[in-house]
């Protein structure tokens, strides 16, 4: 899609841009106390706590470094075919309604203790199909109803002795209360389970950190060459991204920083400079650490983050449909289907799809599927999961071991008989991992611009939990990014299959919580909409499941998850 003329677009939408611009320089200004790493010295910037700040209204003169003014947004998105109107859904798309007052204490904010919800005119039974509807009603830690929305919830309808459960659509009504709609998609009983992953008080702390204290997570860089007198140095340096003010960028003064530029895509990998070693001598990268910038204040609101409320216990009977009632789905998966809420449904730890008709497939079955394909799989390692249960159930499929750390990749595996070959690794920086050799991290875009493609040709990746405390703003840049190099692959070679991983629940605390990674998935969905291409949503699959909340889920799920992944490779 061609630009018009920049005088011509402004006039012309003048209206959309003064509201959607407004949202895009929404900024929390609910200051934190925040530490900076300088070499081994670290210095301290004392501002208001955020229990002191008003959040009533708009921000739209805002001093966060993460967010674009109206003129670079115009050029940063338009570079990548992005309109100022897509960029306005897209900014649709990530709001997030916040409190409407003051937040003076702790108390002001949701209690779980207190927070319940209740099933709406709950039937003595109901047939399968059926909706069921619960209102949840926010309250604070002095038990008063809380006047406005922006709480986090997740939501289930479950029965452990069938193991079925189901994810529920909560939908915030922007006064205090949520209402959850539940299909009933199985025969026998169920229950209603929702927690409060963070207060609305939380989700404007996490909007404020990402925006404002990306080196929260921060990387080494390891230097190493020849000294004076044939010795050998090695000096380790903190790194991280160069975007905006976040990162080490709030320090760079003079000749501070060796930056390492990738030339296709423009990312900018950015460290201290050693003081021997020139920064040619980068050999290693890897996680340094986490800082915590929370006041005390701040860790006390926190600590009410993922927890169960209280609510209604009472049993729904359902019971086979007596009617042409039905919830099937006959669909053949293929790319650019919208994916619904819920998506599926576990009963006795199958999954069923109500995306499109996912089948179930046997170890033959998996193997015929993927003979005489290219699978490339990249992204982070719970992409890796995939491709180890693949290797793990695939007697014929056999790994190969080049390089190490394993952990790191790439990984390859190949069955020859069948002519498979597989191979998965990480998307590039940043990546929270251990020691691994820095030139061996390849961007995801140069990858897939690196493929022929073709009919014989599965791309698979995510992106997601590796890029949770970074501005949106650098996320989405890095999406379009991903996308330019996906559209020039089917540009080439239409008949290659992509398909996208989402990104799972998990975490949910300051470095890689759900809201975080919702976000994250919701510019995902936004940046591949009409691309022509399948994505698959684990993020249902992953929170509505019984089993022990992990990034990296169990094998029952990962197991359901490769039946959908191999239903789009091979749909029937």
């Amino acid at each position: 899609m061609v630009l018009q003329t920049r005088e011509q677009y402004f006039y012309r939408e003048r209206s959309l841009r003064k509201i959607f611009i407004g949202l895009c320089l929404l900024v929390i200004m609910c200051c934190l106390v925040k530490w900076s790493y300088v070499g081994k010295a670290r210095k301290k910037h004392p501002p208001p706590s955020f229990f002191s700040l008003h959040f009533a209204g708009l921000h739209t003169n805002s001093s966060s470094p993460s967010v674009l003014t109206s003129e670079e947004s115009i050029s940063f998105y338009s570079e990548f075919g992005i309109t100022l109107y897509d960029y306005s859904r897209l900014q649709r798309a990530l709001y997030w309604p916040r409190p409407d007052r003051a937040i003076t204490n702790v108390s002001m904010t949701t209690s779980p203790d207190h927070t319940e919800f209740i099933i709406q005119d709950l039937k003595e039974s109901y047939q399968i199909g059926e909706e069921l509807f619960v209102t949840v009603h926010a309250k604070d830690f002095g038990n008063k109803s809380k006047g406005y929305g922006g709480d986090f919830f997740q939501a289930k309808l479950f029965w452990d002795k069938t193991k079925a459960s189901v994810f529920g659509e909560v939908v915030d009504l922007l006064n205090g209360s949520y209402s959850v709609r539940f299909l009933l998609p199985w025969v026998g009983e169920a229950q209603v389970a929702v927690r409060l992953i963070h207060s609305s008080e939380v989700v404007q702390l996490l909007k404020h950190l990402t925006d404002t204290d990306a080196d929260r997570v921060f990387f080494y860089g390891n230097y190493e060459g020849s000294g004076p007198n044939n010795t050998w140095l090695e000096e380790i340096m903190v790194c991280n991204l160069k975007w905006g003010k976040n990162g080490l960028e709030r320090m760079r003064q003079g000749n501070c920083c060796c930056e390492y530029i990738d030339p296709p895509t423009g990312e900018t990998w950015l460290c201290q400079r050693p003081k021997s070693l020139p920064c040619n001598a980068l050999v290693y990268t890897s996680l340094g650490g986490y800082n915590n910038p929370l006041t005390d204040e701040e860790k006390l609101l926190m600590e009410q983050t993922n927890k169960g409320i209280n609510g209604d216990k009472r049993i729904i009977n359902i019971f086979q449909s007596d009617g042409n009632g039905t919830i099937d789905v006959t669909e053949k998966c293929r790319p650019g289907l919208h994916t619904p809420v819920p998506a599926g449904f576990y009963l006795n730890d199958v999954w069923t799809s109500f995306v499109c008709s996912a089948r179930h497939f046997t170890t033959q079955a998996t193997t015929d599927c993927l003979k005489d394909k290219h699978i490339y799989m990249m992204g982070d390692s719970t992409s890796k999961q995939w491709f180890q249960f693949l290797v793990e159930t695939l007697p014929t499929l056999e790994e190969k071991f080049f390089n190490k750390p394993y952990f790191f990749g790439p990984l390859i595996a190949v069955d020859v008989a069948n002519k498979i070959d597989l191979c998965w690794r990480p998307h590039g920086l940043p990546w929270q991992t251990m020691k691994a050799v820095f030139s061996n991290l390849h961007y995801m875009s140069n990858e897939i611009n690196n493929l022929a493609g073709g009919s014989d040709t599965v791309l698979v990746f995510n992106l997601g939990f590796h890029f949770s405390t970074y501005p949106l703003d650098f996320f989405t840049h890095r999406v379009l990014s991903v996308r330019k190099a996906v559209l020039a692959l089917l540009q080439r070679a239409p008949a290659t299959t992509v398909i996208i991983k989402t990104a799972n629940t998990g975490y949910k605390d300051i470095f890689g919580s759900d809201w975080y990674s919702l976000q994250l998935n919701r510019i995902l969905r936004w940046a591949f909409q009409g691309v022509g291409v399948h994505i698959l949503d684990v993020w249902q699959m992953t929170s509505c499941h019984y089993s022990e909340e992990n990034i990296h889920p169990g094998p029952i799920v990962i197991k359901n998850e490769i039946d959908i992944l191999l239903s789009f490779i091979c749909p029937y």
